[in-house]
């Protein structure tokens, strides 16, 4: 008996870590995008994102927790703006342009989904959609018509990795949408 009670409670943690979504992300501060708060359908838990190395200016490598969920996203090439890489609990998921060069298009992958992450309007990067490979849809929007300070994400991504690919993709929508300062 008292195997399955275990046996219960890891499921139902594995199954709240993979449950997991991001709802939104805003600004820790009206003056800076160095820092985000994550906002989740769970009442009351917010995360962070942001800079590792904000005293030097370094927009190149990033942090991130949400709950147990935490890892790094960094450029995978210094001097390449093309690719990011993140790691967190086991995972890696890489994101590389469509086009070299073009930073509104991406295709974002975990070795089991790839979603085709683009600004659904060109050269107005307020809202962000995906076509995906089976995996589900992402998407995101500001919450006010030219405040890039605050988003919503609608997230209907459907594998094990969902929260992991949702944040490489919340991170590509923010980082390319908003001013470096």
């Amino acid at each position: 008996m008292h195997k399955i009670i275990v046996a219960i409670f890891f499921l139902l943690v594995q199954f709240n870590l993979t449950a997991q979504q991001l709802f939104g992300v805003g600004t820790r501060w009206n003056d800076s995008f160095k820092e985000w708060v994550l906002y989740t359908d769970i009442e009351g838990e917010e995360g962070h994102l942001r800079l590792i190395w904000r005293l030097d200016d370094d927009w190149s490598a990033w942090e991130y927790r949400l709950g147990e969920a935490a890892g790094t996203i960094k450029l995978k090439w210094k001097n390449n703006p093309n690719e990011w890489e993140l790691r967190g609990d086991n995972v890696i998921v890489t994101a590389r342009t469509v086009w070299n060069n073009n930073f509104q298009e991406w295709r974002i992958n975990d070795g089991h989904c790839t979603l085709t992450l683009r600004s659904r309007y060109g050269n107005i990067l307020e809202e962000w959609e995906s076509r995906t490979s089976g995996c589900g849809y992402w998407g995101a929007y500001t919450s006010f018509e030219g405040d890039v300070r605050d988003w919503v994400i609608d997230s209907g991504l459907e594998h094990e990795t969902s929260f992991h690919l949702s944040m490489m993709a919340t991170f590509i929508t923010i980082f390319h949408s908003t001013p470096k300062i």
